[in-house]
């Protein structure tokens, strides 16, 4: 064996054992990639080249000027807000309320909000620690079994990571992108985009088969085992819902979600000015939430903002279909004097929406927690560009090219091995160093044997996502062990995510058997 593949190899698992070992990602990614270099350098086997091309491969398109990478802090700040705002409190609430009386209907209602947090926040600890402490404790008050009870809000909790707007989209949208032009180059075609609307539009129909799933699994325990999920019973005094708890706390959220997948889906906005109007939405919403509680006498001036953003929407996709038409007409001064007078509406509201955050005291914690997710993102990103860097230098990418195309079964082979090796990683290791790391040294061979880059990226995400669940490492079952009761064990978590697991590991096969479950919106959504 040659010594590039015995220092490339040496390299992979040295950086995987540092961060089981629990190092900081980023330092140890990059640190390792830089030690291993230097020794490449010493041994003369690796070209000093590599690394003076890094700063400019940082300042390039693949990281600072990407235009994929800008959404990421907006769509943080969006789901910090909602999460801080505590609009799951209100959804929970009254998605309970609803179904009172339902058998099941607890059950159905943390799978709902699930989604609805999923669509919105995106952040899966939160989301997770957020219905473990709100729903939970009504679950079991109700007689929810404890197994049925768990699994359920563990499981609702990690769809963030598949249903959009999602952050794992969002960075598995960027390395499946250059993938697909490196495999492209490589056959001597051009480079190839896939965008974030590919892939949020991939990724919608998988999660909504997914969240039909964990409604019949439901549905089905509520009707073989009664006992286990009984219909909730409302306390005495509790007082009926309203045309406004309604309509504020659960049509709001889904006015937001709408106004940015529609907008993306409907090509109104591309992701990154969807992930802006997502920002504005969640301080809107989370200003209207929180002017309830303080007191404050600016609701109405936020109601209008959040009705100016679909006006202004409607509006700039008539000004962009038509204006060539109507360049010289009354109507073209008219629709444009409309929009600039409703996103001066919207800045007003936005104004006011930050006033209540900051009253509040919600609004500095928001934003600092924003910029540590956001540093914490593009960090790790600029070590794993080292890494895969210093990697290529070794022949590293030639190395894993090779044993794919070499794995018994072509394409699906090598596929299958893909996905056992990042499910298993997927225990120890973050979604974003599994897609800053494994992605770019996986994807170009798979793509170049076959694969659809769309179709690669959401099998991705859909194995991300129930790792993440799997026990004993499965992030999400920590993430609620913190936040149970003390009477929940252990034991009864793990067999309670062991139905939901077999449910995902279906999902996965389905999209892998029928391909168009991921392709046919996107191509929809192109044409």
């Amino acid at each position: 064996m040659e010594l590039e593949v015995v220092l490339a190899i040496a390299m992979f698992v040295s950086a995987v054992a540092a961060l089981i070992a629990g190092y900081p990602v980023a330092l140890t990614l990059g640190g390792v990639a830089l030690l291993f270099a230097l020794i490449g350098i010493a041994l003369g086997v690796f070209p000093d080249s590599f690394l003076k091309a890094f700063p400019s491969r940082i300042e390039g398109n693949s990281i600072m000027q990407s235009q994929t990478l800008i959404a990421v802090p907006l769509f943080v700040l969006m789901g910090v807000i909602l999460e801080r705002s505590r609009v799951a409190e209100d959804l929970l609430n009254i998605a309970a309320r609803l179904l009172a009386g339902v058998r099941g209907g607890l059950g159905f209602a943390v799978i709902l909000v699930g989604m609805l947090l999923a669509a919105s926040t995106g952040i899966v600890g939160a989301t997770v620690i957020s219905m473990t402490l709100i729903a939970l404790p009504t679950m079991l008050r109700q007689g929810y079994d404890v197994r049925l009870a768990t699994g359920t809000i563990a499981a609702s909790g990690t769809l963030g990571q598949i249903i959009p707007p999602s952050i794992i989209l969002i960075l598995l949208a960027d390395a499946i992108s250059n993938a697909a032009s490196q495999a492209n180059l490589a056959q001597g075609a051009g480079s190839a985009v896939v965008s974030v609307g590919d892939l949020f539009a991939g990724a919608l129909i998988p999660g909504l088969l997914l969240v039909a799933l964990y409604l019949i699994f439901v549905a089905i325990v509520a009707i073989v085992r009664p006992s286990a999920a009984p219909a909730a019973k409302l306390a005495d005094g509790t007082a009926p819902l309203t045309f406004n708890d309604v309509a504020l706390g659960l049509g709001a959220p889904l006015a937001l979600i709408f106004a940015v997948l529609g907008s993306i889906l409907g090509g109104v906005a591309p992701p990154t000015e969807a992930s802006a109007i997502g920002a504005g939405g969640a301080i809107l919403l989370a200003g209207l939430r929180l002017a309830r509680g303080t007191g404050s006498r600016l609701g109405p001036i936020l109601l209008a903002g959040v009705a100016s953003l679909p006006v202004i929407l409607i509006l700039r996709n008539v000004l962009d279909l038509r204006v060539g038409d109507i360049a010289h007409s009354g109507l073209a001064a008219a629709a444009m004097g409309a929009t600039a007078l409703a996103c001066l509406v919207l800045l007003a509201s936005l104004v006011a929406g930050l006033l209540v955050l900051r009253r509040a005291a919600e609004l500095k914690p928001a934003l600092k927690s924003s910029a540590h997710i956001t540093s914490m993102v593009f960090l790790i990103l600029i070590g794993a560009s080292l890494f895969s860097l210093v990697f290529r230098g070794f022949g590293g990418d030639d190395l894993v090219a090779e044993i794919l195309h070499n794995v018994p079964g072509g394409m699906w082979g090598a596929l299958a091995m893909t996905m056992l090796v990042m499910f298993i990683l997927g225990f120890f290791l973050d979604f974003v160093e599994i897609i800053f790391v494994v992605v770019p040294l996986v994807a170009p061979p798979l793509i170049l044997l076959g694969c659809d880059p769309v179709w690669l990226a959401i099998l991705m995400a859909v194995n991300l996502q129930t790792s993440f669940l799997t026990p004993p490492f499965g992030f999400a079952l920590f993430y609620l062990r913190g936040a149970a009761p003390p009477e929940v064990t252990t034991m009864q978590i793990w067999a309670g995510a062991v139905p939901f697991i077999g449910l995902q590991l279906l999902l996965l096969a389905l999209v892998a058997a029928v391909p168009s479950l991921a392709t046919w919106l996107p191509s929809v959504v192109a044409r």
